[in-house]
């Protein structure tokens, strides 16, 4: 375990942060003359000053009960178990959509079990009067409003979905979606009964990758966030609520590949039906795959049918870190690199969903692959994306690449001026129309 020197950070204009921590009720409390560190892969870093932001709306705070709060005081790590006599643990954050984080919480684990929630754990301060996360926002998009989706607008959420169940309630897909909004919370599946902007296409009860991090496949008792549909809905079911949406919401999205559904090209006949059942009615909106993109035949297949656009999923440039994490089943990390460029070859707004993980993304080793990868395939748009998963079991679990540790702000600056044509983003977005085309 390391922790650097600061000295490099230190500006007398500016007041140094101070280290939070949380007391056995919850209570969270700051403690002067203590410099707040975070977790970069497995080593323990100073939080830059510039990278610490009041926390937005829509943020949440949590206490790891099982984790030692370390800081550093005077030049050297303190483990802070007790304060005043009291048990203390650490604070972490959850940022909102839009916020990459480029620390994770300062601590060192009491033990490996239980693993945390599924949630991006994101390193706190206390800095000029005000709790502050380590991150960098790299996208701003209304629609993410969390006032948009607040208690006081889900009052009205549970009468739109009773209303939409009662004209129809022989459509499977639609109950799940309901389920979706009303107990998972799910945004986008809120959008569909709000008939706006994105919507969830669930399809698939099964996948080819045991993730790591899946949201919704998960030992028992571990740490998955919501079921996964377990049913395969028919095109019919797809396009009756998709094609409504496509024709009258406004900047419309229906996407396939959600996080209570498995790999959506396991479907892919259904979903090709689908698709060319969507597009029979109505040539509005963008059709979208967020996908591990296991198979670049049959991307192809439903690019041809008339999909737009497809985000594809990934943690690394390199082999040994991406097996580790997505654990293929009966497909290569190289189909996934030869779908993305499959899917530029046949037109579509290639998305990849970069999965960061602060001191793995951000390795210099890492940081080359990368920028190599997304020139060489031509990518549209780079999303990142925090990956949401306890900290200490990431990096347990996958190989560190070599390198020292860039820094996420850093990397997001060279993504910038090696690749000055892709787009660094956050959200889905509608595809661009092509030339020619009305």
């Amino acid at each position: 375990m390391r922790v650097f020197d600061i000295s490099r950070l230190l500006d007398y204009n500016i007041p140094m942060p101070s280290t939070l921590y949380a007391d056995s009720k919850g209570r969270v409390f700051d403690l002067p003359g203590h410099t707040p560190l975070g977790l970069s892969g497995g080593d323990l870093v100073p939080i830059p000053v510039r990278d610490l932001a009041p926390l937005p709306e829509g943020s949440q705070l949590f206490v790891i009960k099982k984790g030692i709060l370390v800081a550093e005081q005077d030049g050297a790590l303190a483990y802070l178990e007790r304060i005043g006599g009291k048990r203390v643990y650490p604070v972490a954050a959850f940022m909102p959509a839009g916020w990459t984080r480029t620390l994770m919480p300062g601590y060192v684990e009491k033990s490996e079990g239980p693993l945390l929630p599924l949630w991006s754990y994101t390193a706190v301060a206390w800095h000029k009067g005000n709790i502050c996360g380590a991150a960098v926002r790299v996208a701003k998009n209304p629609k993410a409003d969390p006032e948009l989706h607040s208690p006081q607008q889900d009052n009205r959420l549970v009468k739109l979905v009773e209303q939409r169940l009662k004209e129809n309630r022989s459509n499977r897909l639609l109950r799940q979606l309901g389920r979706c909004a009303l107990e998972y919370h799910c945004f986008a599946a809120k959008n569909l009964f709000y008939g706006r902007w994105e919507l969830p296409l669930p399809t698939s009860p099964s996948c080819n990758s045991r993730c790591l991090g899946c949201l919704s496949l998960q030992p028992a008792g571990c740490c998955a966030s919501q079921e996964r549909i377990d049913f395969v809905p028919t095109p019919e079911e797809i396009a009756e609520i998709a094609v409504p949406h496509l024709q009258n919401a406004p900047t419309p999205i229906a996407s396939f590949g959600q996080g209570c559904e498995g790999e959506p090209l396991l479907q892919y006949r259904t979903i090709e039906k689908a698709i060319k059942l969507m597009r029979g009615r109505t040539g509005r909106g963008t059709i979208n795959l967020n996908t591990n993109a296991f198979s670049p035949e049959r991307i192809r297949v439903l690019a041809r049918a008339g999909l737009q656009a497809v985000r594809i999923s990934l943690n690394s440039s390199l082999k040994p870190c991406y097996d580790a994490y997505y654990r293929p089943v009966n497909y290569r990390y190289a189909d996934v690199i030869e779908s993305i460029g499959a899917a530029r070859d046949e037109g579509l707004y290639v998305n990849v969903n970069l999965l960061v993980f602060p001191g793995h993304t951000d390795r210099e080793r890492e940081a080359e692959g990368l920028i190599r990868l997304f020139e060489r395939t031509g990518v549209d748009v780079v999303q990142m994306r925090n990956l949401s998963i306890d900290p200490w079991w990431y990096v347990r679990k996958i190989p560190k690449p070599k390198g020292r540790a860039l820094g996420l702000r850093a990397l997001i600056g060279l993504f910038k001026s090696e690749i000055p044509g892709m787009r660094i983003d956050y959200f889905n977005t509608p595809a661009p129309k092509k030339q020619g085309s009305s």
